[in-house]
């Protein structure tokens, strides 16, 4: 099916948590000198104008960056995405926003290698339209940057084995397909099964929705039981399910071989992102990991 579309969603509670954890797992890689290569294998459009279009239709966005966007308050991890987020508004009006690519783009070093896949052929084309536009702003004379960014026209599921392992042997791979099919969960699983065979010292972010569908609640227990260093799973919550079961009020990130610097982070980060972000009493978090498996709960009261 290609029928999904990320710009109805672009800034959303789901993104913030995302791209939040993202830029995290990129700058821990960052602290050594040696190159990492970051694999999206499925990159959407890259960047998102949410004052028109498809984001504006149900605004989304509103629940999501523009809660963060004038605060005095951020913890250091939160203050640096928004950072990420206003370089695509040098105004300071909340007008545009960056997909995973544009945010690892931001965060990346010029040894770093990112490479897209993106199956939808029309945010292909948005995609590498973007990539293009940003080359040129930043390198108007074509040279002297290489290879640093490819994008692939195709399925990220089968493309990821043949850049499996990056040839500097670090590197993060981002895993959030759509979900429209039942059959998407069960392919998470697999690529990764068959990555860490590859590249079994990689960092694998897998973002997932939080529903009551069977194979959403069944697909971290999944992960956890994969051959890996350890694990991380985190959730946020920003308000109570509807009874008809419709929206989505809930997102996790699973982080295989996760750095030992996220947890604590994160500790000090969703307490944060549940009050100022969560609508009513049900809003919360969930935080575990493999090395613990202690589970930290955090519920806003209103």
């Amino acid at each position: 099916m290609l029928s999904y579309r990320h710009a109805f969603h672009a800034g959303n509670h789901a993104d913030v948590l995302k791209h939040l954890v993202t830029i995290q797992l990129l700058r821990y890689l960052g602290q050594k000198d040696t190159s990492y290569m970051v694999i999206d294998t499925h990159a959407g459009a890259g960047v998102y104008a949410l004052d028109g279009g498809y984001a504006s239709k149900n605004a989304e966005f509103e629940s999501g960056i523009s809660r963060l966007w004038d605060r005095k308050d951020l913890p250091p991890a939160a203050a640096e995405y928004v950072d990420v987020v206003r370089q695509l508004n040098p105004d300071g009006k909340l007008r545009y926003y960056p997909g995973s690519p544009y945010c690892a783009d931001a965060v990346m070093r010029e040894q770093d290698r990112l490479r897209l896949f993106e199956l939808h052929p029309s945010d292909g084309k948005i995609l590498t339209d973007n990539f293009r536009r940003l080359e040129a702003e930043r390198n108007p004379r074509g040279n002297g940057r290489g290879k640093r960014v490819m994008i692939h026209l195709g399925d990220g599921f089968l493309g990821l084995k043949a850049l499996l392992p990056p040839p500097s042997r670090r590197g993060l791979v981002l895993i959030d397909p759509p979900y429209e099919v039942k059959d998407d969960y069960r392919l998470v699983k697999n690529t990764i099964e068959d990555a860490l065979v590859r590249f079994s010292t990689g960092t694998y972010a897998v973002w997932y929705p939080v529903l009551n569908r069977m194979e959403s609640r069944q697909l971290p227990d999944k992960l956890k039981r994969m051959k890996a260093n350890g694990w991380l799973n985190v959730t946020l919550t920003v308000k109570t399910p509807s009874p008809d079961g419709f929206g989505l009020h809930s997102s996790g990130m699973f982080v295989i071989n996760p750095p030992w610097t996220l947890e604590p982070m994160l500790k000090e980060l969703m307490p944060y992102l549940v009050k100022v972000m969560g609508t009513d009493s049900g809003a919360g978090f969930t935080l575990e990991s493999g090395q613990t498996k202690a589970v930290d709960t955090g519920t806003r009261r209103v």
